[in-house]
């Protein structure tokens, strides 16, 4: 990606080297579930779900800054054009973007959606608005998963941002409400549905990036190659040796590939609706 000069974000919170005491509401039983979900092969960032709502006993007041670090002004300059690209496409809908926050931490963090932790991965709270990242998941992008590069990295921003654009849009709001009168099995597939919206969300960035010549070659093959490396199904394999459908939250390989994939290709919102097209 050609990121280096372009303008970085004033809306990120650097709270690595931080330390956090965890919240009595979730304590150790958010870190056993956490665990429980690793050993059976379920996505931990799916944990967070079943937090959210119960909020953060600690407050945490950091201003917003700008990392002098290598990897901090990457992603700061990431979230810019992030900011800069879903701002222009909010206007000529007519509607106004307003700009999540990003939270750089390292190890554990709370945020209003719960006590956050690295295990989990990258993920967005829609109480507070913020994206919160472990940098050091990058390494494991690249060592586990085998998907590395600036793009990759870039795409992994880019769907938690996809999030905060369905909030935005009040998708977020209606998939809850939804959700409540649906089975187990109904509410996961819903789950499934909201993920792969927010990676094609990530491939309209992309697609306006490109229009802008931000990326270089190989950027695209990069992305495809994250989304595909961190499918449910591939995870699963990795962890239990066996893939269980019924229990994913963000879709196979082949799914979160082809709804970056179309995201990339059409650079139109409206060809991201993953409710009605079949995933």
């Amino acid at each position: 990606m050609r990121w280096r000069g372009q303008r970085e974000s004033t809306n990120v919170e650097d709270r690595r080297g931080m330390s956090f005491g965890r919240p009595a509401a979730i304590g150790g039983g958010g870190i056993v579930a956490v665990l429980i979900a690793l050993l059976l092969g379920v996505d931990p960032r799916a944990i967070l779900t079943g937090l959210q709502g119960t909020g953060s006993d600690v407050q945490v007041n950091v201003p917003t800054s700008q990392p002098s670090d290598e990897m901090g002004k990457f992603v700061s300059t990431v979230f810019a054009d992030l900011e800069d690209t879903w701002t222009r496409i909010f206007q000529e809908r007519g509607e106004s973007f307003r700009s999540p926050t990003l939270v750089l931490f390292t190890d554990a963090t709370p945020s209003q959606c719960g006590f956050g932790e690295a295990a989990m991965g990258p993920f967005y709270c829609p109480l507070d608005e913020k994206v919160y990242i472990d940098l050091a998941f990058y390494q494991e992008l690249d060592q586990r998963f085998g998907a590395p590069g600036d793009f990759a990295q870039a795409y992994v921003l880019a769907h938690e941002v996809g999030h905060h654009v369905q909030n935005l849009l009040g998708i977020m709001d209606r998939v809850q409400r939804v959700s409540a009168g649906l089975s187990e099995e109904d509410t996961r597939a819903l789950s499934v549905r909201q993920e792969l919206q927010a990676d094609c969300l990530a491939g309209v960035w992309g697609a306006h990036a490109s229009q802008r010549d931000l990326l270089e070659p190989g950027d695209v093959e990069e992305g495809l190659r994250a989304a595909a490396a961190i499918g449910d199904d591939v995870i699963q394999r990795q962890t239990t040796g066996r893939v269980a459908p019924e229990t994913w939250t963000h879709g196979s390989s082949a799914q979160r590939l082809q709804w970056l994939r179309r995201g990339l290709e059409s650079g139109n919102i409206d060809d991201c609706n993953t409710f009605e097209d079949n995933p």
